[in-house]
């Protein structure tokens, strides 16, 4: 029995239906998921943790369409993606998503601006609509005097401020975060942290996270802890 500690609102950004995952090796299927439920709110920031191997990044994956699904359905903004082929999930993706990983994922050869642009390359923007998109995302991250520097003249925390930036500047309703504050200081990761809050609470920015951190996981509205591919409440954490 799966637990859900959140009562269900009128119009969920995300609805997943009896979700079932597996993994087929040589002479045996690896379930991962089975019969999982569970929706997201739209605006909400929602933290999801658990011990590795309870699912975690899976569910992040089928949540930005990365992995398919064995069973069950997804529902995004009210629209049925679990069936989606390969090209039609690309395309829905650069659409919605947004993604924040633990270390940054910048091309070190591009300067900050340049790593926030690249979503924008496959859309049809125009250079200077392009342009703009990307200096206000840098100015929502702080960040706009250093729009020319690389990757390496930047800290860790600027260099997820940028990578923030980046899964802000297509204004994507879901941003994903794979623990985006792992590789960084206390300091740092609260600044992070509050960063992304804000993108929710300012900008209605529906914002799911996975983390080992206890102390990231509070900054969130809603904490969901996953265990063994099932939902459970604290007390059964063991």
């Amino acid at each position: 029995m799966n637990f859900m500690p959140r009562r269900p609102t009128a119009d969920p950004l995300i609805l997943i239906r009896n979700l079932s995952k597996s993994f087929e090796k040589p002479g045996a299927t690896v379930a991962i998921f089975h019969d999982l439920s569970m929706e997201i709110g739209r605006g909400e920031f929602l933290a999801i943790m658990g011990p590795s191997g309870s699912g975690k990044t899976t569910l992040l994956n089928i949540l930005a369409g990365i992995d398919s699904v064995t069973g069950g359905e997804v529902w995004f903004d009210g629209s049925r993606v679990d069936g989606l082929s390969q090209s039609q999930r690309t395309r829905w993706r650069g659409a919605n998503l947004g993604f924040i990983f633990q270390f940054y994922n910048l091309m070190p050869v591009l300067s900050a601006a340049q790593n926030v642009e690249l979503p924008l390359l496959l859309t049809r923007m125009s250079r200077g609509e392009r342009a703009r998109q990307v200096a206000t995302a840098l100015d929502i991250v702080g960040l706009s005097d250093r729009a020319r520097h690389l990757p390496r003249e930047l800290s860790g925390g600027q260099q997820q401020r940028v990578a923030i930036a980046r899964a802000l500047v297509a204004d994507p309703q879901l941003i994903l975060a794979d623990e985006p504050t792992g590789d960084l200081d206390r300091h740092t990761a609260d600044e992070i942290l509050a960063m992304l809050k804000l993108l929710s609470s300012e900008l209605g920015k529906t914002i799911v996270m996975v983390t080992h951190d206890p102390v990231a996981a509070q900054a969130a509205d809603n904490v969901l802890h996953l265990d063994k591919g099932e939902f459970v409440s604290e007390g059964q954490l063991a």
